[in-house]
């Protein structure tokens, strides 16, 4: 059975790692719940705190990965119309461009938005840009919890 656990946890890693760049993946969770199952093996000996901490963490980290995008579009004067096509933008370049489609959507998205509803080009391309930067920040800070998370669950494994 912890042969089936960590095998399960490495599913998990490689998830959570995924997860960090596709929407439809809970990055960082997927990543703590390989920890959990490792936690189930012979293998696990992570103290409760520490668990604990890192769950706190992965949870935080997710929901700013929703937060940042709108917060810095608005930050940057983008309106609603901007924030749904940062959305819809990802969506599409998720689906029909990816990868490069997954980093250029939302700029792409929120520029179009913004032209749509009518503002002129220069706060259409500073709402984009803004966008843009939101998801990569929530993308990078998704990215460096799930590493680490890695990080611990494979030194773990190992020692």
């Amino acid at each position: 059975m912890d042969y089936f656990l960590v095998s399960l946890g490495i599913i998990f890693v490689l998830l959570g790692i995924a997860g960090c760049i596709l929407p439809v993946l809970p990055g960082p969770p997927l990543s703590f719940a390989s920890l959990i199952l490792l936690q189930l093996t012979k293998w696990g000996n992570f103290e409760t705190d520490f668990l604990i901490l890192l769950a706190v963490i992965a949870v935080v980290v997710t929901i700013l990965d929703y937060v940042f995008p709108v917060w810095i579009t608005k930050k940057t004067g983008g309106t609603r119309a901007g924030v749904w096509g940062a959305f819809l933008g990802l969506l599409a370049g998720l689906f029909f461009f990816p990868p490069i489609g997954i980093i250029v959507g939302p700029f792409i998205g929120a520029l179009l938005g913004e032209l749509l509803q009518g503002s002129d080009n220069k706060h259409a391309l500073r709402a984009g840009l803004g966008s843009f930067l939101g998801f990569l920040l929530g993308v990078g800070l998704k990215l460096i919890t799930s590493l680490v998370i890695s990080w611990y669950f494979f030194k773990e494994l190992v020692s």
